[in-house]
């Protein structure tokens, strides 16, 4: 877990203080059309630029409660050549909010009008597989999909300083069921 230090150095602009617990709620139908319409723009706005748009994150998964946030990941060729995407990016109306070259060259966009997380890494890189790995397992596991969604809940109950640090405390689960989903996968190509 970052240090609230290197989660300001990261942020352009700074960070908002939360202070207050986080709002869930149940998952609703228009999230896909709502990704849909962003994934359009996006790939309007960077034409062949985009190697990748999927959604991710827990508005992506059917029946699971969420913030009303839409989780995208963008493969580009290279997340750190911010110059062959980020200009076009910033005149279609996106904010860049997070530089991470730390953390596998990542960055976040904000959206232009809706409530986005457009994540963006280099084509290939290790987290999109396990981005993508996560959001089917859940979408295929009601065991893990109801274990992540009552850790969610919880969680959110408390007051948190940032909704990173929301983030952050899930990380265990996370990792729990990223294990058992990579387990799953292995079993099948054995």
């Amino acid at each position: 877990m970052a240090t609230e230090e290197e989660m300001q150095a990261a942020r352009i602009g700074g960070m908002r203080v939360h202070n207050a617990p986080i709002q869930l709620i149940a998952y609703s139908s228009d999230w896909p059309a709502l990704f849909i319409r962003e994934a359009d723009r996006v790939r309007s706005t960077l034409g062949s630029r985009v190697l990748m748009l999927e959604h991710v994150g827990s508005t992506s998964v059917p029946g699971l409660a969420a913030k009303p946030i839409i989780d995208m990941i963008l493969a580009v060729a290279d997340s750190a050549d911010e110059p062959a995407y980020v200009p076009a990016m910033e005149s279609a109306g996106y904010v860049l909010r997070i530089r991470e070259p730390e953390w596998n060259q990542h960055r976040l966009f904000k959206g232009p009008d809706t409530d986005i997380n457009l994540h963006v890494y280099s084509f290939g890189c290790p987290e999109i597989d396990k981005m993508l790995m996560f959001r089917d397992w859940l979408r295929a596991n009601d065991a893990d999909r109801e274990l992540y969604e009552r850790t969610k809940r919880e969680l959110a109950q408390q007051t948190w300083k940032y909704v990173q640090n929301y983030a952050d405390a899930k990380t265990a689960v996370v990792e729990e069921i990223v294990a058992r989903a990579r387990a799953a996968r292995g079993a099948r190509f054995r």
